[in-house]
């Protein structure tokens, strides 16, 4: 299984794109503006799409992918995965005709280019060789993280998140964790911020990590733009049982 970063900042700005991670050559996780350094082909490619939670840096994309490859949807609809709350959202602000077209209901209701399929927490996906689980997760939003396993490598990916037990026991559930890529939004001077918005700052993150049983290799997300080698300093002063890796874009992770 190969996990392509195509964005994973917490902002944009030259280099940095939001949130979207590509498995193998079908598979989405989040729609942010990475989504846009994917080809034409590769677009075309894609055939399931996870949504984390609602907010527009995870979203972003999504309304331009249905309308830049609708012609190679009509007879292979997208299925889209998440939350009801959060395809609420989208129903509701996004693809309601006056921000965008419905594509639900495009080219009609009975044969759309985007199948929803609802998920919630403890619901489990399989496809292919994969099996994709939803966990609940502590946000600004309603919110999911997501386990993904494929027989032989297991990896999870947080979503935008702060201090919770779900995710951990979760994964300390699993009999494997290979790899986990988790948010840290904030500097821990700018805590007040984070607990506010429900991002993780290190100091957070690091007593939430001491939930964790397993010892997978450890990806940070999310980071603040221009504040991300002060995270990542912190990060590393706080944390000792695990080798802390900051998450690229552009960056290929193969399990």
């Amino acid at each position: 299984m190969n996990i392509r970063i195509l964005g994973c900042s917490g902002g944009i700005g030259l280099g940095n794109k939001t949130t979207s991670l590509l498995l193998d050559d079908s598979v989405l996780i989040d729609c942010g503006t990475g989504l846009g350094d994917l080809s034409l082909d590769e677009l075309s490619k894609l055939q399931h799409v996870f949504i984390t939670h609602s907010h527009l840096d995870h979203i972003a994309l999504l309304p331009m992918l249905l309308d830049t490859v609708y012609d190679a949807l009509v007879d292979r609809p997208l299925t889209l995965h998440c939350k009801q709350e959060t395809y609420d959202v989208l129903a509701k602000n996004i693809f309601n005709w006056d921000v965008w077209p419905n594509f639900f209901e495009l080219p009609s209701k009975e044969t759309p280019v985007i199948i929803y399929e609802s998920m919630q927490p403890g619901d489990c996906i399989e496809f292919g060789d994969k099996v994709v689980k939803m966990v609940e997760m502590n946000h600004a939003v309603p919110a999911a993280a997501y386990i993904i396993n494929n027989g032989t490598g297991s990896i999870a990916f947080s979503g935008d998140s702060f201090t919770n037990d779900t995710f951990w026991h979760a994964l300390n559930e699993e009999p494997r964790m290979d790899l986990v890529i988790v948010e840290c939004g904030f500097a821990n001077e700018d805590e007040d911020i984070g607990r506010d918005s429900k991002h993780y700052y290190p100091n957070a993150l690091a007593e939430d990590l001491k939930k964790l049983n397993h010892r997978p290799e450890l990806y940070i997300s999310h980071l603040q733009p221009g504040k991300e080698e002060q995270i990542i300093k912190q990060l590393n002063s706080s944390i000792s049982d695990f080798k802390i890796h900051r998450l690229s874009s552009g960056q290929i992770i193969s399990l």
